[in-house]
């Protein structure tokens, strides 16, 4: 990695993601400029109100249900999309030249699908490991070898 380049770390699951950043071997771990982010989202079961829908066929006796909304699983997806709204508003502004996710896999792919062209341009690695609730070391230690490239 050229001197003077800015590598951001962002540690993600469905509902909170940290953002890192490293300026150059040796230099280890710091927060980038961006706050943390920790979504609200309470289980599905504390979402829902209602059971689900029936519909009734327009011949015969048939009906049948309708498919419950996941309101957990959508709010992943919404936490997953403003986490790549502000990686895309960094992007733009130049503000790293490197980009490494770290997340679950399910929430990887989240975020994947929300990043620009400009933000996946700049991916240097995508490592699938929940690391939100582990310390600075701890982290570090888990990308040291990818940071190093």
């Amino acid at each position: 990695m050229p001197v003077g380049h800015t590598t951001w770390i962002v540690v993600a699951d469905g509902g909170k993601a940290l953002f890192l950043q490293n300026r150059g071997v040796g230099k280890g771990l710091s927060t980038a400029p961006l706050e943390d982010m920790i979504a609200d989202n309470p289980a599905d079961r504390e979402q829902g109100t209602d059971r689900p829908g029936r519909a009734y066929s327009s011949v015969g006796p048939g009906r049948s249900a309708y498919d419950e909304t996941d309101w957990h699983r959508f709010g992943k997806e919404q936490f997953a999309r403003e986490v790549a709204r502000r990686l895309n508003d960094a992007a733009q502004r130049g503000r790293f030249d490197r980009l490494i996710v770290i997340a679950p896999p399910q929430a990887l792919g989240d975020l994947r699908q929300e990043l620009d062209r400009k933000s996946r341009q700049r991916i240097h690695a995508e490592i699938p490991k929940d690391l939100t609730n582990h310390d600075l070391p701890s982290i570090e230690s888990q990308i040291g070898t990818v940071l190093a490239v």
